[in-house]
Formats: structure tokens, C-alpha cells, sequence
């Protein structure tokens, strides 16, 4: 517990003091008076001492050395209690006590200057002690302070003892629980320096600490004061930190771990030191056992037990957070610790680049949106005869009178099995002997554990972001439907298959290469031969044969013509332009399907690359935080954009705006027009994957690029019918929400136009053209045999764009794919190196 901590305010000023100035007037004042007392000591003690020169001169030898001793001691005596009069003043009084002020936690602040959350330390976050399992308890005061309820906050026998030992050569500790609380809450008054003068005033400080609460509030306070690292403070965030679950529920292992970690929490750390955590853990479960918390023997088997830490690292939440500023901690933590700050002492004031007006039409336009996908999903999935209406009202009318999914439920029970297996419920049960098959029955039968798998797979989730392509700066950031319920952010967590959002990129590549926007091709399937593999690339709507230019096949999202492109500019241009347009953080597979969006990427990437084409090709990395000030509104930090890198010429970006305004006005993004009647210049592109299980849909306006996906957390769930599963239709109906809204409160300006735009005439009513399926059919591939014998074009399937690399030559039915597998984000966006040139097997010819 003697380890060091640094919360003294950049300032100068001691951050956890919690003392008025008053306060410190008040202390140097009976300072001054303590030392006039030690003057006046000092001078009496002069007289005294030439007085007993006079007395001793006729005693004999051996009464002068007693007489002297005593006089010593007794001088000694007076001195320390003089000295301890000094400290008694200058230690915390019984105001600072029940106060326990420490400092201004850091606020992280919205653009315009409102507050969207704190670091408020542990100490503000209290749970009872009967909120604590008795195991915590027990290891507590077995091992620390085992005459805890036997002393007054100093424990003179074990002061002695740890003197003695000291002294052998045996340095030992000698503090209280009480004593370690009071240097936890005034770790500037008092101090960890391993000197006299801290020990006294921590010895004061634990005297009037118990003079002033009972017992249980002293537990009570130091369990949830106590640091465990991580920016963990206190015993319930220790135990959602290293165990995931509340400190109620620590078994006898898990409280000896932590308890274990307060000799020293870097020495001892399960994450990073998990063998001598573990041997502390059993000296910990050693000394229970000798204090009577269980038998010997029993400590000889607890002993014999691995160490099973679950480590996730916790947001500091203040009550206030959604996805972005959860982010935004997770990156000031690590800033914080690389530059020495204490966000929970120091008072800084963090800068974002949030607009609160545009993130709170955001969080309205997925809520509502959401919404009403859901009832759609679940009208849908009621009955085997599917609802077909191109309107939300009839879904949302009917929403009251079915049961959701439950034609779906009836007609999946194998992967309804699967779900099942997958929970920790399952794997517990048959962890702990339970025959898989008597698991699996009984599980099925708990109707409130059903009720509550089914209602996790089959709710609809999205993710929302929209920025400035001239800074970078976020300005809106939606990474769920709800915080509280999925705090799995879909904006740089989820790692989904952009499907035809990815075209633009492909497009890119050629217009770099001098390919022009009307160059013709034939719509007509195209055997692509990969090593030894054909590809043959199809849409939904089929082939008309005839010629078509690249505009048009990128307007129309048209298979056939995206793959041609593709084989003409090679995957390594592609590749490397995707890089440096913007992902940066998701590894692409170079393979011919990465053309048609088959390589996950997260939404935040996607957003930002088209950002680069809004911003005429100039990259600007994703700002999240402006600047950061200290308590008295000095900079100590500040992150103006970098300088934009050029990732795609100006020509090209020109044309591909140019393309891209067709998507919205005559292709499958024209439901921003004629659903929400946003005009304007405006560009983008719709995405959907097989089986409709992801939906996209990214727009350009001038002064912003929003993006939306859909989609469930689990990807073996998704949108029944091709209509609603598509992302002209699903996601964008966020992004139209939110435009129309940052429309009317004035946010972006309705009449700005894009690089190379011209001001459109006035708007007239716009009813919704006639359905437009982007859909590819199948993306086939087959083993080429000597010869190479040609592969029947396969039935289309009702689907958006197809985002596999293979499907079956047979009618087709619905592949179950396992969920992705995605990873919390690093704090920054890294750069990533371009893949390795492409083998054999992977080249096009």
C-alpha cells in the first residue's frame, strides 16, 4: 500500500487537499504558535539544565547517570509531545474528513461548450459494504489488519513488532486499514514519502479518522477508495475489471487476488504478473486460514486452483456517456498515462469535435428509424406468408398483433440450437458435468432464458457517424440503438462487409489509371479467370448484353461492369488506394470479390473515405478532440488537423463525385429526395450483403458525410425480403432522417454545392421511381478443368449485391455464416502497410 501517487495539479496547486484558503491560514497560524511553544521550551530548558549541573555536582557516580537518563527521557518525552501539538494542526481536521474533496474531475466538452461527461474519481461511486462479498472482508483484515476491531487507528503492538523486525534487518509495515485510508484520501496533506513526519501525520490523520466514523464506514470508505490500476478505483470497479462481474458476487479466489494486488498493484497486477499474483493469492488464502476464515485443508485445495482472471477494461462512466465519448476515454487514458495527467484529479478540460445539436439529431434519426426496421423484421418473420408493402405504416400497424420472429423461430430450430450452445449458460452447464443434450433441453425449456436469447438475436442494431471532409472533425457519432443495452460500438468495433459501398473505391482506381467515365463496357457475364479458378460474377436483374458505360455501371451497381473494372486495374491499385483514402485499420484480402465489398471494414472507415472523395481527394485523418486545457483554461494539448495527405488526384475525385451524384438522383439513393425531400447537390452510394444481413448507405453534402449501417450483431440473422433488406431502403433512411434535420435547424446549407457541381433548379414533388434491385445474382466460382469447361450461368437469387467469393451452382439457399469475429479499436487509427503482392493463385489473367 506504500506505493506512489502522483496528484499534484499541473498548476501547482495540490489537487486532492479538498482545504479552503482559510483553512491553510488558519494551519500556518497554530504552526507559528507551536514554534513560539518550542522557544519557550527550548529556554526554560536552558535554566533547568544549569540548575541540575549545581544539583549533581555532590551525588555519587551511579544516582548522576540515573538522574541524567531520566531527565533525557523525560526531555525526550516533552519534545515529541511538542512535536505531535506542531503536526496535530497541519494533519486534515474533522471537516476535511467528512468532506473528502479531492479535486475537479476532467469534463469532456462538446464544440460548442456543453458538457457530455466527467472522471469523477471512485470515491464519488460508492457501494455498501454489504454490497461486498464477505470473502473481500475476511482477506481484507486477515491480511492487512488483523486486530482491525481491536484497535482505536494505530495498532502500537504491531508497530512495535514491525520496529523490531525493521531493525533485524526484516522491514516491515506496521500501517492500519484506518492508517492506509488516510493516506488514500489526502495523499497531499500526508504523503508516501518513508520518513518520520508522514508517519505521524498519517498516524493523527488514522486517529481522527476513528474517532469520527465506526467500523464499517472505515471499511467501507477504504474498499472503495482503494486503487487497483486500469483507472480502477475501489473494490466493485476492481471486480468488474478483472473478474467481470460485481464485487458482490468475488468468490474466495477472486477476493484474494484483489486484496492480494494492495501490496503493490504493479508488482502483484493478475494481467501482467499472473505468477505472482497467484503466489500472493495463496499468502493471502494462508493467512485466512490461519485467522479462522476456513480449515487448513481447505487452503491446501484453494491453493492448488488457477489463476481466472477475465480482464476488460471498464469505461469510467459518468452517467452521461454514449458510444463517442466512450471512446473518447478510451483514448484519453492512454494519452493521459503517456503524459503523466490524473483525469480524475487534475481538472482538465477536454475539447471534442461533437456538434450536440447535429449528435442529437442523430441519436432521434436512429431511434426512430430503427425503430421502424424493427417492426418490419418483425412482421416479416411472424408468418410464413410474407407482408409486401414498399411503406413503413403497415408494418408499424400490425407490429401489436403478431409474434415477432416467430415463423422464423419455427423454421431455423438448428441454428436456434446453436444460439443456445453459444451462451455462457450452456457452456457453464456442461463445464460443470450437465450432459450437453440435458443442458440443452432444459435451457430450451426456461422461457425467461429463451425469451431473453431470442430478443438479442433478433434485434435490429445500426451505426451512425457523419463528419467534416474539410477537417476530419466528428461530428455526429451513434454506435447503437442504446447505450445502456448494447454498448458494442457499430462505428469502429463492428467489422462488416461494405458490399457495393466499396464500388466507389474500385472506380477510383480506374479513373487514376486515365479510364473515363464513359468508357463502354458490355453487360454481359464475364468469365474472370483466378489461377486455376473461374469467377463469374452476376447481377439480380440479369444481363442485358448490350454496352454500358462505367457511369452507369456504378450508378446502377452493376456486377458485371465493376468486375471488368477490376480486371482491367489490378487488385494492388485497389488495394492501395482504399488504404489511403481512409482504411486504415482493417486489413483488405486482395482477392477479385474484394471489388464488390466482400472484405469487412468498420463504418467509421467507410465515412471517412468518402470524405477524402468529398474533400476532392485529400485524406484527413478522423479528429475526435480538439484541444485539451488545464483548470485554468491553459493548453496543454492541442490537436489541430494534420495536413491533409493526397490520396486521389483532383481530376479523378471530381469524376467520381460526378458518378456519385447519379447514385442519388437517378439510382438507388434517390430515397433521400423523394422520402425526406433533401435536395440539394448531394452524392453517395447503397450497399447490401448476402442474404440482406448488412445494409449501407454513405452520402456527400458539401459541408458534411454522414453514413449508416444496418444490420444484426449476429450475422446469421438478417432482413427477410430483398425490398427491406437493401440499404437504398434500410440505412438510408437514417442518413435521410438526419439530413433533413441538419436542414432545417440551419446545420448545412441546403444550397452548397460539391467540387464541380452546378446549382440544381428548384425542386418539384418526386414520387418514388420504380424499384431498382441492385442486386448481383451470384459471384461463382468453380475449379477450371483442362480445357477449362464453361460454367452455366446460375439462377439469381433475390439479393442487393452478392459479397461472397463463392455459392452454390444450384438454387440457392441461405448460408449461415458465424459471427464476425471483431476486436475493441486501438486508441488511434494505425497505419497499415499494403499487402504482399498477390500469389499465383490470386492473380487475374
Amino acid at each position: 500500500m506504500d506505493q506512489e501517487q502522483n496528484t499534484e495539479s499541473r498548476d501547482g496547486t495540490r489537487a486532492g487537499s479538498g482545504q479552503d484558503p482559510a483553512g491553510g491560514s488558519r494551519r500556518a497560524a497554530l504552526g507559528q504558535h507551536g514554534k513560539r511553544l518550542v522557544e519557550g521550551a527550548r529556554g526554560r530548558a536552558r535554566a533547568g539544565y544549569s540548575m541540575a549541573q549545581a544539583r549533581l555536582r555532590d551525588r555519587p557516580r551511579a544516582e548522576q547517570v540515573l538522574l541524567i537518563g531520566l531527565w533525557t527521557l523525560a526531555a525526550g518525552l516533552m519534545a515529541f509531545f511538542l512535536y505531535l501539538v506542531i503536526l496535530i494542526p497541519l494533519t486534515p481536521g474533522i471537516a476535511d474528513l467528512r468532506q473528502a474533496s479531492t479535486a475537479r474531475p476532467s469534463v469532456i466538452l462538446s464544440a460548442d461548450g456543453k458538457e457530455l461527461g466527467t472522471f469523477e474519481k471512485g470515491l464519488q461511486e460508492r457501494i455498501k459494504l454489504s454490497q461486498i462479498s464477505p470473502h473481500v472482508i475476511k482477506a481484507l483484515i486477515s491480511t492487512e489488519d488483523h486486530r482491525f476491531y481491536d484497535h482505536h487507528g494505530v495498532d502500537f503492538r504491531r508497530v512495535v513488532g514491525a520496529l523490531l523486525a525493521t531493525l533485524k534487518g526484516d522491514a516491515q509495515g506496521g500501517s492500519t486499514i484506518t492508517q492506509q485510508l488516510a493516506r488514500n484520501m489526502f495523499p497531499d496533506e500526508i504523503g508516501r514519502a518513508r520518513s518520520l513526519n508522514r508517519k505521524m501525520k498519517e498516524l493523527i490523520t488514522a486517529i481522527k479518522i476513528e474517532n469520527t466514523y465506526s467500523k464499517t464506514e472505515i471499511l467501507e470508505a477504504y474498499l472503495n477508495t482503494v486503487p487497483f490500476l486500469y483507472n480502477a478505483y475501489g473494490i466493485e470497479m476492481a471486480a468488474r475489471t478483472y473478474f467481470g462481474k460485481p464485487a458482490a458476487r468475488l468468490d474466495v479466489l477472486e477476493a484474494a487476488t484483489l486484496v492480494g494486488m494492495l501490496k503493490g498493484t504493479h508488482y502483484y497486477n493478475p494481467v501482467a504478473n499472473p505468477e505472482r499474483s497467484k503466489a500472493r493469492r495463496n499468502v493471502v488464502l494462508s493467512q485466512m486460514a490461519k485467522h479462522g476464515a476456513f480449515s487448513e485443508e481447505r487452503h491446501r485445495a484453494l491453493a492448488k486452483r488457477p489463476l481466472r482472471v477475465r480482464f476488460a477494461r471498464l469505461n469510467d462512466r459518468s452517467g452521461k456517456d454514449n458510444h463517442f465519448t466512450a471512446y473518447v476515454r478510451k483514448w484519453l487514458l492512454d494519452w493521459a498515462e503517456e503524459n503523466d495527467y490524473d483525469l480524475q484529479l487534475d481538472g482538465l478540460v477536454v475539447h471534442t469535435t461533437l456538434d450536440l445539436q447535429l449528435q442529437e439529431a442523430a441519436v432521434r434519426a436512429v431511434e426512430r428509424q430503427s425503430n421502424t426496421l424493427q417492426a418490419v423484421a418483425d412482421v416479416e418473420w411472424a408468418y410464413s406468408g410474407m407482408p409486401r408493402s414498399t411503406s413503413t405504416g403497415m408494418y408499424t400497424a400490425m407490429r401489436g398483433e403478431v409474434d415477432p420472429f416467430a415463423y422464423y423461430w419455427s423454421s431455423h430450430p438448428r441454428q436456434l440450437d446453436a444460439f443456445v450452445r453459444e451462451t455462457a449458460e450452456y457452456r457453464r452447464a456442461v463445464e460443470e458435468g450437465e450432459a450437453p443434450a440435458a443442458a440443452l433441453k432444459r435451457l430450451k425449456g426456461d422461457r425467461a432464458f429463451m425469451r431473453e436469447l431470442k430478443a438479442g438475436k433478433t434485434r435490429l442494431e445500426a451505426g451512425f457517424v457523419a463528419m467534416d471532409p474539410h477537417t476530419g472533425e466528428v461530428r455526429a457519432w451513434v454506435g447503437s440503438r442504446s447505450f445502456e443495452r448494447d454498448q458494442f460500438d457499430h462505428v469502429v468495433q463492428a467489422a462488416r462487409q461494405p458490399g457495393s459501398t466499396f464500388k466507389p473505391i474500385v472506380y477510383a482506381a480506374a479513373l487514376e489509371a486515365g479510364i473515363a467515365p464513359d468508357q463502354p463496357y458490355r453487360d454481359a457475364v464475364t468469365d474472370i479467370k483466378v489461377g486455376g479458378t473461374v469467377w463469374r460474377p452476376t447481377d439480380m436483374s440479369g444481363s442485358s448484353g448490350g454496352m454500358m458505360t462505367m457511369r452507369d455501371g456504378l450508378v446502377f451497381s452493376k456486377n458485371t461492369i465493376t468486375a471488368q473494372v477490376m480486371q482491367q486495374v489490378g487488385l494492388d491499385p485497389i488495394v492501395r488506394l482504399a488504404q489511403g483514402m481512409g482504411i486504415r485499420q482493417s486489413r483488405l484480402q486482395a482477392v477479385p470479390s474484394l471489388a464488390l465489398g466482400t472484405s469487412p471494414v468498420t463504418l467509421l472507415e467507410m465515412v471517412s473515405t468518402y470524405s477524402t472523395i468529398a474533400a476532392q481527394g485529400e485524406y484527413r485523418k478522423p479528429v475526435f478532440v480538439r484541444r485539451i486545457t488545464d483548470r485554468e483554461g491553459k493548453v496543454v494539448a492541442d490537436f489541430a488537423p494534420e495536413a491533409p495527405q493526397r490520396a486521389l488526384s483532383q481530376d479523378a475525385a471530381l469524376n467520381l463525385i460526378d458518378m456519385l451524384r447519379g447514385v442519388v438522383n437517378r439510382g438507388t439513393g434517390g430515397g433521400v429526395r423523394y422520402r425526406f425531400g433533401v435536395y440539394g447537390d448531394l452524392a453517395g452510394k447503397t450497399g447490401t450483403t448476402q442474404n440482406n444481413t448488412d445494409g449501407w448507405f454513405i452520402l456527400m453534402h458539401p459541408n458534411l458525410v454522414a453514413g449508416a449501417w444496418v444490420g444484426f450483431n449476429d450475422n446469421r440473422v438478417a432482413m427477410r425480403s430483398s425490398y427491406w433488406g437493401q440499404g437504398g431502403h434500410n440505412a438510408l433512411l437514417l442518413v435521410g432522417d438526419f439530413m433533413r434535420s441538419a436542414v432545417d435547424n440551419g446545420k448545412i446549407d441546403p444550397n452548397a454545392l460539391l467540387p464541380g457541381g452546378r446549382q440544381a433548379p428548384p425542386p418539384r414533388a418526386v414520387e418514388e421511381p420504380e424499384y431498382i434491385e441492385e442486386g448481383p445474382g451470384e459471384l461463382q466460382i468453380e475449379d477450371a478443368m483442362e480445357g477449362e469447361s464453361e460454367v452455366p450461368d446460375p439462377a439469381p437469387i433475390e439479393d442487393e449485391e452478392e459479397v461472397i467469393e463463392a455459392a452454390p451452382a444450384e438454387p440457392v439457399r441461405p448460408i449461415p455464416q458465424p459471427p464476425l469475429q471483431t476486436a475493441p479499436p486501438p486508441a488511434q487509427l494505425p497505419e497499415i502497410a499494403p499487402p504482399p503482392p498477390p500469389t499465383g493463385e490470386e492473380e487475374i489473367i
